[in-house]
């Protein structure tokens, strides 16, 4: 075996580190506190203050732009799975791959620090302990991953009068299941995935939903048109291609076709993609039926109720849901190159500092994607440990600095400035740069004049995390199928019942369209490239 790599947690981000570590001949172990693989995605009662999503929780992406890249979702699982499908997911990536020997299981990092000899050698002393009170244990490692995510710390701020509201008061990161407020009044704080969630989940049950936010969102639904997964139909290097105004007049003008935000209330005051993606199926009609009732920002609590910034009151209040997403740090490694204020981490590409002499401390999946994050932990873990490998290197401090300032600024020009955008990657850039790192993006110039059909799909066509396999190293045999079976493996949960309607043929005039369709794609795509 080669080096030995340290990888901290077993969750979606570690699963891809663990596995990235082991195509590359390295040495890991995989440290889990809790008893399962999976992390926020496997569902506890017991919270032991891990995050962890609802019981109910369907994930926001499409199987197929959330799997790891050599390894498809099988494709009787529905298109977008409860949290039960995606842990069973991980377990079957556990197995497949043989990682369950690598992890160690109930074994907290208490402290990471650099080794002695960290100067010449670039290892790393960490110290761990079984949480059924084992003896601490001291290893050396010559690289360590840190996959623990973002959702670590829940940001609970505070309003005028909070302390002598009667009610339960409750953060996201400690809900699990709606029943307990059955006929009470509750007010949801904060118009995120999970906030939107909680107020839809309750709006079923509750007497009355209060959604309080302050900037409003654009309402993605699932479903895209012919009922195929949204991100299916917008993750396209094609439409990457248009300049962001443009992506934002087309978004905005779909999505007020589905239902007019601001007439319910939701209208925020910046464009679609300047914001994180706010996913949810069913809020609009929780708010046409009166379940939920959108309201502004809070002003102040009373002891039984709220008021709100526009003057408006609701009282006999029995439980506040704090959906007011998370703060993240890394207090167990001794290293200040680690070090988060409002955020904001200095990361080359998220992934290295840029200022420690040896390249042999990483973070993995701390980012926020527009779209899945699993494929994005994986890319990043793969041109990881070949910079621990040497077979990939990494630009001169002064090189990354700019990068990591260019990021943030690019960030601060496209979205409004909150907590959780400083974090955010476009899902296809960030791809592509981290791909360019270690010669596996997809060149799909090369790709046109050796095999055209699969270079058109790859352009015009969803961006499937299998693009990532065609070249370079770690090239997969089987991506080039994957891509071109994909919507077999999204068909083949809905076809449960046969409809059986007569055939419509199209005539002539339907098939020259069609032809000259294809040659204004093709047209495109050549411009496109050259």
């Amino acid at each position: 075996m080669g080096k030995k790599v340290a990888v901290i947690g077993a969750g979606a981000s570690g699963l891809a580190a663990l596995k990235c570590c082991l195509d590359e001949d390295l040495e890991a172990t995989c440290f889990e506190r809790s008893d399962r693989v999976g992390g926020l995605w496997a569902y506890r009662e017991d919270r032991d203050g891990q995050g962890c999503v609802f019981k109910s929780t369907i994930i926001n992406t499409s199987k197929e732009m959330m799997c790891y890249s050599d390894y498809p979702i099988p494709k009787d699982y529905p298109n977008f799975m409860h949290n039960i499908y995606i842990e069973k997911y991980f377990r079957s990536y556990v197995e497949h791959f043989g990682l369950k020997d690598h992890i160690k299981f109930h074994t907290e990092v208490e402290n990471v620090t650099p080794a002695v000899d960290y100067d010449s050698t670039g290892r790393w002393k960490i110290t761990h302990k079984k949480r059924d009170g084992g003896e601490r244990v001291v290893e050396h490692f010559d690289a360590v991953m840190v996959c623990i995510g973002h959702h670590t710390t829940p940001s609970v701020p505070m309003f005028p009068g909070l302390e002598e509201f009667q009610g339960d008061v409750v953060h996201t990161h400690d809900y699990k299941t709606p029943f307990h407020l059955v006929d009470k009044q509750v007010v949801v704080i904060g118009l995120g995935n999970s906030g939107g969630d909680a107020a839809v989940e309750l709006g079923r049950i509750a007497s009355k939903v209060f959604l309080s936010t302050r900037s409003g969102a654009w309402v993605f639904n699932r479903l895209a048109d012919y009922g195929y997964p949204v991100d299916i139909m917008i993750t396209r290097r094609v439409i990457m291609s248009f300049p962001a105004n443009f992506q934002n007049f087309m978004a905005q003008k779909k999505l007020q076709s589905k239902f007019d935000h601001a007439r319910y209330g939701l209208q925020p005051a910046y464009g679609p993609i300047n914001a994180h993606p706010f996913v949810n199926d069913d809020l609009p009609n929780r708010i046409l039926s009166g379940a939920v009732v959108l309201k502004p920002n809070i002003s102040r609590f009373t002891k039984t109720g709220v008021e709100f910034e526009d003057g408006s009151v609701e009282d006999n209040i029995d439980c506040v849901i704090m959906a007011t997403g998370y703060t993240f740090s890394f207090p167990f490694i001794d290293c200040p190159s680690l070090k988060v204020e409002k955020n904001e981490v200095n990361l080359y590409n998220f992934v290295f500092p840029p200022d420690l002499k040896h390249p042999t401390i990483c973070v993995i999946g701390c980012i926020q994607p527009w779209g899945a994050i699993h494929p994005l932990s994986e890319l990043q873990s793969r041109w990881a440990t070949r910079v621990f490998k040497g077979l990939a290197h990494l630009p001169s401090k002064p090189e990354m600095e700019a990068s990591i300032q260019q990021r943030k600024d690019e960030m601060s020009e496209r979205y409004k400035k909150s907590q959780r955008h400083t974090i955010q990657v476009d899902w296809i850039e960030y791809m592509d740069t981290l791909a360019s790192e270690f010669g596996a993006r997809p060149n799909l110039l090369k790709l046109f004049f050796t095999d055209p059909m699969l270079a058109l799909r790859c352009f015009f066509g969803p961006c499937l995390p299998y693009q990532y396999r065609l070249m370079g190293p770690g090239k997969w045999n089987g991506a080039k199928e994957a891509i071109q079976t994909v919507y077999e493996r999204i068909h083949a949960p809905l076809q449960t019942r046969t409809c059986n309607l007569a055939e419509q043929k199209s005539g002539l005039v339907g098939k020259l369209l069609r032809l000259s369709l294809l040659v204004l794609i093709l047209c495109i795509f050549v411009a496109k490239l050259l």
